[in-house]
């Protein structure tokens, strides 16, 4: 599918963009991959790495629209994921996440448009379904976008989809890393927000097979939902350090006990597949005949019983401790 073809990918010197390019590169052979992102050094040092003649970095920020709309000319496919992410952070820079976040994802949906792009996947978040923090706010916003950009592009192939999943292991800014950081300095207890607290957890490299999946899945406007397992972070804290002992210091402004990927109220057009979850638009879409139980694949899914919702909490599948560190070995290598 990406064979021979021009991909841009936004926020690409982040750890996605990464690892999103090495998986192109070992699997296909693109015509050109493009790097937008805003920070030449992650650039400089990305080019160190990635230097194959079919790569391109271009500095741009996506609150920039006429840069984002030059550097989509020619396009194929985007992957956007430029956010601004750290829950703390927005709520005390809220007008910086919004724009970026907000801004940045309309801007991102009218280049697209305007440039003729085939198929544009925005990375989403946990966090967007039922947010209580700005940081969801906006992620939830983004998504309403992304499935709105379908019905916006007057007559053009241009096709806008959404993937969310959970928390990324060992990503930037993520517990892990934390965790391993004070434990090579010799800490004596591991910061605890709440015992019973839970997440979800996907390695990189399952966050990007997802995404590349979805791109010959999707027909334009769904939320894709992979199924992936819950950690309780007392089980993850133990695995990591089984000899320290625990300091709950109280859950972190704008932060849940529990994540939430489909919610209940989404429940009525929500269809559950083998291995994912599918969120129907629930706006009238440009194409009234979509069948969203049935995916460009071929792949058939069922809807959801009412009030379903799949949340960290009551996932079926939890991963213990020899398991959390097998997951962690994955997610390093």
């Amino acid at each position: 599918m990406f064979d021979n073809k021009n991909i841009l990918i936004t926020g690409g010197t982040g750890s996605f963009g990464k690892k999103y390019t090495e998986t192109l590169l070992k699997r296909y052979s693109p015509k050109k991959i493009i790097i937008y992102s805003r920070d030449e050094l992650k650039q400089y040092e990305m080019q160190q790495v990635f230097d194959q003649s079919c790569m391109r970095y271009f500095i741009g920020d996506v609150r920039d629209r006429e840069r984002l709309s030059r550097a989509m000319y020619g396009v194929d496919y985007v992957i956007h994921a430029a956010a601004l992410k750290q829950v703390p952070a927005a709520e005390y820079n809220p007008i910086e996440c919004i724009r970026t976040n907000v801004d940045g994802a309309e801007n991102v949906v009218l280049a697209a448009i305007d440039n003729g792009v085939k198929r544009v996947i925005a990375l989403s978040t946990d966090k967007a379904a039922n947010p209580v923090n700005l940081y969801g706010a906006t992620k939830l916003c983004s998504d309403k976008l992304f499935v709105a950009g379908n019905n916006m592009t007057g007559g053009r192939p241009t096709r806008f989809a959404v993937v969310r999943y959970g928390n990324v292991v060992g990503s930037r800014g993520s517990v892990v890393p934390f965790f391993k950081q004070l434990i090579e300095k010799g800490a004596t207890q591991l910061p605890i927000t709440h015992q019973d607290m839970t997440r979800f957890w996907i390695t990189l490299q399952q966050g990007v097979d997802f995404v590349l999946k979805n791109f010959e899945r999707m027909q334009g406007g769904e939320i894709f939902v992979p199924k992936i397992p819950s950690v309780r972070i007392t089980d993850l804290a133990k695995a990591m350090a089984p000899d320290l002992s625990h300091n709950i210091i109280g859950i972190r402004p704008g932060e849940k006990l529990h994540e939430v990927m489909c919610p209940a109220d989404d429940s009525y057009h929500t269809f559950e597949f083998s291995d994912h979850y599918v969120i129907a638009p629930s706006i009238k879409m440009f194409d009234g005949k979509l069948n969203y139980g049935r995916n460009s694949l071929g792949e058939t899914g069922k809807q959801v019983a009412m009030n379903f919702e799949y949340n960290s909490e009551n996932n079926p599948e939890f991963l213990n401790q020899e398991q959390i560190r097998d997951f962690n070995i994955v997610a390093e290598s």
